[in-house]
């Protein structure tokens, strides 16, 4: 534990780390841990994906060993295989289809928060740019791209503090 002489500050932290540097590090963990999480879902789907594959491919291929049977020759079991093994098939598709839409709805949102959290830093950035050169807060404020409703999207999605917030 360092203590500090101005204002007898205790701080655990390296007397030459600043609050900012500790803050840069926390948002890089946490942007690294956003995408193990999105990785981790990602592949989580991919298992899924190849569990309803194999099935589905199992299905098919007891279905087609009732379908190359000749008509004349199936029994009343043969044919109610066979519709049952067209139900599940048919549902494991679905099934599969739900899972592809589900990968792609959260893809897009994905680089829907990235977009707007690539905003918020390039914005936040041009904010600080902008007071060290002292332009008029009204430019400020109508250069925002930023609906209320973009940055209430943001603050409750992903839990990210921009400092526009």
């Amino acid at each position: 534990m360092v203590t500090h002489k101005r204002d007898d500050v205790v701080s655990m932290a390296d007397s030459t780390v600043t609050a900012d540097d500790i803050e840069g590090e926390l948002f890089k963990i946490e942007r690294i841990r956003d995408i193990l999480v999105r990785r981790e879902s990602e592949l989580r789907y991919m298992m899924d994906d190849i569990q309803l594959c194999k099935e589905i491919t199992r299905l098919k291929k007891e279905l087609h060993k009732l379908v190359s049977i000749p008509d004349k020759d199936k029994s009343a079991e043969d044919r109610q295989k066979e519709d049952e093994l067209l139900q599940q098939i048919h549902k494991l598709v679905e099934t599969r289809d739900f899972l592809v839409d589900d990968v792609e709805f959260e893809r897009l949102r994905y680089v829907s928060i990235s977009m707007l959290l690539m905003s918020c830093i390039l914005l936040s950035a041009d904010l600080t740019c902008a007071s060290s050169r002292r332009v008029p807060a009204r430019a400020q404020q109508t250069s925002s791209p930023f609906t209320k409703t973009g940055l209430t999207l943001l603050k409750e999605c992903c839990g990210f503090t921009c400092s526009i917030m």
